[in-house]
């Protein structure tokens, strides 16, 4: 580089006419990450900017077309009406996310973070109510969403199971969402048949998020774990783009996979290695999808052996046995289990281990193993800690109060732990 990085960034700002802010999302790093880049040389404090952040900024001010498109405010409107879809503030599918909004809500996501880890207090959802419809079972998700409901100030009527709901009683689906729709100011549904979420949104117009429709998506899983990848990457000085990730399991039935590699898929110069068995491999309609996002590499194969040397991120799914249609086998073979003896052997002291949960560790399941719990390249926990802020962030762009939450906060009064969990490693505290 002819001039020095700091002059080189400040110049590709002056002109994009961009805050570090907004300069920060639009390449896909964290501010903190930008500023050290920004710190003059021989600052202790000081890091070299990757390399492939150089070529990326370089091709969008050198290039008139991309030079325009990035100039562009950030703020071209509301981040709800950007994601609405079919004119509704609703999340159905990751396919209402481009990349930018995807990064717009990774950073509210941050500003969540001292509500979600106990150590403020907001009340911009105070009088809203929820309507948390699970109509298959799950114990993690609605709890999450509840939650993140719940710390904004808002309150939760949950029901569970089609046993206690009026569907059973044969309640179409278009009556149940409009006659909720009365009651509760948004609603999360989960169904196990693909599209009910989409038909229950449509018989309303108050915020419906998806939470699993059968073998489809999970926007908002696959929202958190791509924040967790970022987060991640971030602290060990990574970047997205380029990276290798593993994506190993049940990739026919995973919806969190289905949805997961979408997201992704929007990033440059990825390579994805799927891991199935035979039978239960990716879907070749997204495949062919992610194919035409942009030039990534993907790889298929049935052998961690070979699939998994060299990834930054393996991303394990537990097998969908309540998917399987007839006869179908129900189980992984041992030799498919993620565990720490082929982790150490086959990658890095810095790859990370994810899971959607919940992961099956009876004997015999072979799902992630329970060796690794102890590892800190297991990221489960951390994972799903960041379900919060994400699933805030989300309702806080639904119901259009965003901009109030950093506002609202205030201190906790009751003292909150360190740590979640007694074994979580130093950088998971709640600091």
């Amino acid at each position: 580089m002819a001039v020095s990085q700091q002059v080189f960034l400040r110049d590709a700002m002056r002109r994009l006419n961009l805050t570090r802010d907004v300069f920060a999302a639009r390449i896909g790093v964290k501010r903190r990450a930008l500023d050290t880049w920004l710190l003059p040389e021989g600052s202790l404090e000081s890091r070299a900017m990757p390399e492939v952040v150089q070529r990326f900024v370089t091709e969008i001010v050198e290039n008139e077309a991309l030079l325009s498109k990035y100039a562009q405010s950030a703020q071209s409107g509301p981040l709800r009406d950007r994601i609405a879809t079919g004119g509704k503030h609703q999340l159905l599918s990751v396919d209402q996310f481009t990349r930018e909004t995807v990064e717009e809500l990774c950073s509210l996501a941050d500003i969540m973070q001292p509500i979600a880890r106990r150590q403020k207090v907001s009340r911009v959802l105070e009088g809203a109510v929820l309507g948390n419809l699970f109509f298959e079972a799950s114990t993690r998700t609605r709890v999450s969403f509840g939650s993140a409901f719940c710390r904004l100030g808002g309150s939760v009527c949950d029901t569970t199971g089609f046993t206690f709901s009026s569907m059973a009683k044969g309640e179409s689906i278009y009556d149940t969402s409009r006659v909720m729709s009365g009651y509760v100011d948004a609603m999360v549904i989960r169904h196990p048949e693909q599209g009910s979420v989409a038909e229950f949104a449509r018989a309303t117009n108050i915020p419906v998020v998806n939470g699993g429709d059968g073998a489809g998506e999970h926007p908002s899983q696959a929202l958190l774990d791509l924040y967790t990848i970022s987060t991640e990457f971030s602290r060990l000085g990574k970047l997205l783009d380029g990276a290798h990730i593993a994506l190993v399991g049940d990739l026919k039935y995973g919806r969190t996979v289905h949805s997961l590699i979408k997201l992704l898929g929007m990033y440059r110069g990825l390579k994805f290695t799927l891991i199935a068995p035979p039978g239960l491999e990716m879907p070749e309609h997204i495949v062919e999808q992610v194919a035409k996002q942009g030039k990534h590499v993907i790889e298929q194969t049935s052998s961690l052996e070979k699939g998994l040397p060299g990834v930054d991120v393996i991303y394990a799914t537990r097998v969908q046995k309540e998917r399987f249609e007839e006869g179908q086998d129900g189980s992984f073979t041992a030799d498919f289990q993620v565990n720490k003896a082929i982790i150490d052997r086959c990658c890095g002291p810095d790859v990370i281990v994810m899971h959607p949960l919940p992961r099956d560790s009876r004997e015999g399941a072979h799902d992630l193993s329970v060796d690794l719990n102890h590892d800190p390249r297991l990221a489960i926990f951390r994972q799903a800690d960041n379900g919060i802020p994400v699933r805030m962030a989300i309702f806080a762009v639904l119901l259009g109060v965003e901009t109030l939450v950093q506002h609202s906060m205030r201190d906790v009064t009751w003292n909150p732990p360190s740590h979640v969990g007694p074994d979580d490693a130093v950088f998971h505290g709640m600091y």
